[in-house]
């Protein structure tokens, strides 16, 4: 996803430094370019050696480095990079940069740098919050640096609040929403639903199904990573929110109907990737309902089909839907595409491994009027590039 990307991380003295490693790896596995910058105070935490095997690219830590690989090491690094975060940022580090201090190599390549950068500030609740460094992060902002919430929890001094450093798989988010894509969406308007939706049978049980939402959140980040303001309606799941995504959290299928009803109109794509329970509970007066020790019967009745109601209001919106089987997918497949009057049906079987609820990867098929094209096993967020990818061809 990062392939051929210039990703540069700078590494302060913070006691999360050692997260940083598990950052670059996973850069590294995204096939990204990755480079490190270590501060002195930061290579008491965590030796460079750790960067290098992890990126194959040497540390550099002194601006008169001689075997840095460049012919002014602070100069070409500022400009390769397609983004930069420096993680962990110490209160040091924030205040050399808000006040153009540059006697490091990571301060002085700082000053040279176009590119996005983001700011992983961790430390003591305390110097966190004095308001020097409150102050100082204050004027980054205001010079176009983007910063990310510091997580709150004990603390490596023994102290509990605010300051630690969010997790890897968190700080790359941030680095593939800068990264990852050209933003071919800009300027679009996207509506996502996702996950199952609930039908309460009484105040502890209730009818759903066993969606885990994993498909229509990955639709959800690539959106918004090519650059998409994104809406997505969610029912409940287990998932984090996806960033820069307006999240709308819904649980019953009436709920779900009335969100989507409520942004519809607004947006130029929608694609409708949850899956909505086609049933719900009667409600059925009190003197009918049976005795315990006697054969009960739940009454049903159906839910609203958000699609086809939806696609009837259709004016310009490129509509999307998802179409899960157990046989003669094709088939029926298509059957919806033209019943709902839809643009595309993404589909995919039951039956066949590897796709469908609760995998990690997903094996889809993209139908239109005019044609239909199959794709191998591959990773869901691989599936949302793909469908994403698809869409644009067509618009």
């Amino acid at each position: 996803m990062l392939k051929g990307k210039h990703i540069l991380l700078g590494v302060t003295g913070g006691i999360a430094a050692y997260k940083t490693a598990n950052l670059a790896s996973m850069l590294v596995k995204q096939h990204a370019d990755v480079h490190v910058i270590m501060t002195k105070n930061a290579q008491q935490i965590i030796s460079p050696v750790v960067f290098e095997a992890l990126t194959g690219n040497k540390v550099v830590d002194d601006v008169f480095c001689r075997d840095s690989g460049y012919q002014v090491a602070h100069i070409a690094m500022a400009q390769e990079a397609d983004v930069v975060m420096i993680a962990p940022a110490s209160a040091n580090i924030i205040a050399k940069l808000a006040n153009g201090i540059a006697d490091d190599m990571l301060s002085t390549t700082m000053l040279a740098v176009t590119a996005p950068v983001y700011l992983v500030p961790a430390m003591n609740t305390h110097m966190l919050e004095h308001p020097a460094t409150q102050a100082n992060l204050a004027r980054l902002k205001t010079y176009g640096y983007h910063m990310v919430e510091p997580a709150s929890g004990f603390l490596a001094c023994g102290d509990t609040g605010r300051g630690k450093m969010p997790e890897a798989d968190e700080l790359i988010e941030y680095l593939l929403y800068e990264a990852a894509y050209s933003k071919d969406l800009s300027g679009k308007k996207v509506l996502i639903t996702a996950g199952p939706t609930r039908e309460a049978v009484d105040p502890v049980r209730f009818l759903t199904n066993h969606s885990t939402g994993k498909m229509g959140y990955a639709l959800a980040k690539n959106a918004a990573r090519r650059g998409a303001q994104t809406v997505l309606v969610t029912g409940p799941v287990s998932l984090p929110a996806p960033l820069y995504t307006t999240v709308v959290p819904v649980t019953t299928a009436q709920e779900m109907y009335e969100a989507v009803d409520a942004h519809f109109d607004s947006q130029d794509l929608v694609i409708m990737s949850a899956a909505v329970a086609d049933y719900r509970p009667r409600h059925v007066a009190a003197e009918k309902i049976k005795k315990k020790d006697s054969t009960s019967v739940l009454e049903l009745e159906r839910t609203a089909d958000i699609l086809a109601n939806m696609s009837k209001r259709k004016n310009g919106q490129f509509l999307c839907g998802f179409s899960m089987e157990t046989e003669h997918m094709l088939e029926n497949s298509r059957a919806k595409l033209e019943k709902k009057n839809l643009d595309m049906i993404v589909a995919n079987s039951l039956r066949m491994e590897g796709a469908g609820f609760g995998t990690d990867t997903n094996i889809i098929t993209m139908i239109t009027k005019n044609e239909v094209r199959q794709l191998e096993k591959m990773s869901k967020d691989a599936a949302a590039q793909a469908v994403f990818d698809e869409i644009l061809r067509l618009l």
